[in-house]
């Protein structure tokens, strides 16, 4: 046990000193905001994978993965999908050089989208970044089982998450990402072969397990293989800390460049985290982690590793250590983009557009610990991190992608149109669960991404056909 907290320990030490580096670099709103536009295409690469790759998948989607096998891969497709088509997206968006989809929203719409904009990213990005420090308390729970609870964890991750984010800006957090990005790609890619190894053989961990585990859909349903897919992709090709990288970016060909490595990684390491789970869900088919299954990769690293040579003993510390900061990592980018809202869109706009650089930092760090306390306390009242993730991800899909693609994509999208769309995805959205009990199973059982999303394209399109019909 004390190898796994020396390794946290480096880890976190690692981290914090990367950060400090940082901070005397950081002396201008662009500098915090967006890294003073200066983040090559391979620094942005680590940063948008580190971005992604966080609870949703490592806890969310092993655990989906445990229990139906390689069918959870169809949340993770949504992304890669997304990705696709925000290949033609990145230069575009770094042309376009903001700090916040809200900027973009005002600039293509007018203030009420900004505002409301905030109001969604606000609900959405808490709500991922609450669900990061429910993953780090269990990791730290597993490795201090006797010293640290669960609940105890999630104060200690939060606090770590706070201070990091709090210090740089977009410069702390592109530059740890980078350091973490490394560490869990090599980790994750070599765990895997050792753990199919120590179950015996791929041939051993199929047999082992039902054969849903291995096809298309499993025993999951098309419709909701496509709940999976949906919110995902569309969080996605609107996320605003993906827009922010750009931004960040030293040209729209380092933009390009990154999505091109970010695909690529992102596709090979979602999968291998699949794997892992399914192989793990063969290596510990019951006992503790057959109820909590969501924390099968790192029950993975501390029980796979234990009674093999030192060297993969290491290795299953650095997969701990490794899931660990990738969820510190994913907190990070999720709680600083939503501070950057309240400090550019709310702060800067509308309380104090004078205020010096020297105000917008210390007012952006405060947002960060206001913004992170708030996430703190939606973890205290969360028990499954996949029910959480596809909530927040239907926000913000249904809420903005429609909004912010129409921006990038279609002429004809109004002011009005863009305020309705955005409202009504969002109410619908987080009053699906109130609604849903009244209406009939065959619908009211479904999540609330088919609803919601719905309900915003068609007031994107029929109120901008009507206003622009009106205005002519």
């Amino acid at each position: 046990m004390n190898l796994y907290a020396a390794v946290l320990a480096i880890i976190v030490t690692t981290l914090l000193a990367v950060s400090l580096s940082r901070l005397r670099k950081v002396k201008t709103k662009a500098d915090y905001l967006v890294a003073g536009r200066s983040l090559p295409a391979f620094v942005l690469i680590f940063t948008l994978l580190s971005s992604w790759i966080g609870s949703g998948s490592l806890l969310g989607g092993a655990e989906n993965a445990y229990n139906h096998g390689f069918a959870a891969l169809w949340q993770a497709a949504g992304g890669w999908a997304g990705l696709l088509l925000i290949y033609f997206i990145a230069p575009r968006a770094r042309k376009f050089a903001q700090f916040t989809i809200p900027d973009l929203l005002e600039t293509r719409y007018n203030q009420t989208a900004r505002v409301l904009g905030v109001v969604a990213i606000l609900l959405t990005y808490t709500a991922i970044t609450s669900y990061q420090f429910i993953g780090g308390g269990d990791i730290l729970h597993l490795i201090f089982p006797e010293v640290i609870s669960p609940i105890l964890g999630r104060y200690i991750l939060a606090a770590f998450v706070i201070l990091f984010t709090a210090i740089a800006g977009m410069s702390s957090v592109a530059y740890m990402d980078l350091v973490i990005g490394l560490l869990a790609t090599v980790t994750l890619c070599l765990a895997l072969p050792v753990l199919i190894h120590k179950a015996g053989g791929w041939p051993a961990v199929h047999a082992a397990l039902p054969a849903t585990h291995f096809q298309t859909f499993g025993d999951l349903s098309f419709i909701r293989c496509m709940e999976l897919f949906l919110p995902t992709c569309l969080l996605l090709l609107g996320n605003q800390s993906m827009y922010q990288k750009f931004f960040s970016a030293r040209s729209e060909k380092d933009a390009r460049r990154a999505v091109v490595g970010w695909i690529i990684g992102t596709v090979i390491l979602e999968t291998v985290i699949v794997a892992i789970a399914v192989t793990g869900s063969a290596l510990f088919p019951s006992g503790e982690v057959s109820k909590a299954p969501r924390e099968i990769l790192a029950y993975c690293g501390l029980h796979g590793f234990s009674d093999s040579s030192p060297a993969l003993r290491l290795l299953g510390a650095l997969l701990m250590g490794a899931i660990f900061a990738k969820i510190i990592s994913t907190a990070n980018n999720w709680l600083f983009s939503p501070a950057t809202n309240l400090v550019n869109d709310i702060y800067i706009r509308y309380v104090n557009p004078k205020a010096t650089n020297k105000k917008i930092l210390i007012v952006g760090r405060l947002m960060v610990v206001l913004l992170g306390i708030w996430a703190l306390f939606q973890s205290l009242g969360t028990e499954s991190v996949l029910k959480k993730a596809l909530y927040a991800y239907t926000i913000y899909s249904a809420a903005l992608t429609p909004v912010i693609l129409a921006a990038f994509f279609w002429k004809r999208a109004t002011a009005q149109a863009a305020v309705a769309s955005i409202a009504v995805g969002t109410v619908v959205t987080v009053g699906w669960e109130w609604v849903a009990p009244y209406l009939p199973s065959v619908i009211g059982q479904r999540d609330a991404i088919f609803p919601a999303l719905l309900a915003s394209m068609i007031c994107l399109v029929a109120v901008s056909l009507k206003t622009a019909r009106d205005e002519s």
